[in-house]
């Protein structure tokens, strides 16, 4: 074997190594707070109306874009915490940051709102961050990321009035939005911070409940 596959077969490994080290944290992080693992369908009668997300065909059914609905049944049955790791498929997704199957982390909470459902999701990324060693501080692209909790938090309509010159919530438009998001919205949010975009338009509600004292926005973030 030539240095140059020996050197790529090692990076290989150690990248699967740390992938499976982060799925053992991930569990360990849901466990120790009452959270149930379940298993829904990959293959499944019907899937969520979504507009840009196309499914793979399985004969007559399709296989699953997202354990969404089928974990939400388990929730309305009565399990109040559940997690899953699982696989989904979704088709023409092939590119930088897109595939057409990938692994999903879904979790839901009964009775939790989306602000602690944000809190949570800052909590499990110290976690991983933590038992990986990493500490408050990571890097990524040659860029230092501070984790430290809490993130900053901003409305979708005041980081677009910021960086691109509309509102989507008075003036919805999905085309636009999108376009706009990945090319001037999230490169204008604070480059060494995560940041987190609450309260969606409610047309881009995705299952949200709308907010109760502005219904024009959904407790989505």
């Amino acid at each position: 074997m030539a240095e140059d596959e020996r050197l790529s077969l090692a990076r290989l490994v150690s990248n699967l190594r740390r992938r499976a080290r982060i799925i053992d944290i991930i569990r360990a992080f849901f466990q120790e707070r009452d959270y149930l693992e379940v298993e829904t369908p990959v293959r499944v009668p019907a899937i969520a109306p979504e507009p840009n997300i196309v499914p793979f065909n399985s004969e007559d059914w399709f296989l699953a874009t997202s354990p969404e609905l089928h974990m939400k049944r388990l929730l309305a049955a009565g399990y109040p915490r559940l997690f899953q790791v699982s696989r989904c498929f979704r088709r023409g997704e092939r590119g930088r940051w897109h595939n057409p199957e990938f692994t999903m982390l879904e979790w839901y909470r009964a009775g939790a709102g989306y602000l602690d459902i944000i809190a949570e999701v800052e909590s499990l990324v110290a976690a991983v961050a933590v038992r990986l060693g990493k500490g408050s501080r990571l890097t990524y692209q040659g860029r230092e990321i501070d984790i430290t909790c809490p993130w900053p938090v901003t409305t979708v309509r005041e980081a677009f009035v910021k960086a691109a010159g509309w509102d989507p919530v008075a003036v919805p438009d999905e085309a636009r939005f999108d376009k706009d998001l990945v090319d001037r919205v999230l490169p204008a949010l604070a480059p060494g911070r995560p940041t987190v975009l609450s309260d969606y338009p409610a047309a881009m509600a995705s299952l949200a409940r709308l907010k109760p004292d502005d219904p024009t926005v959904a407790e989505r973030a």
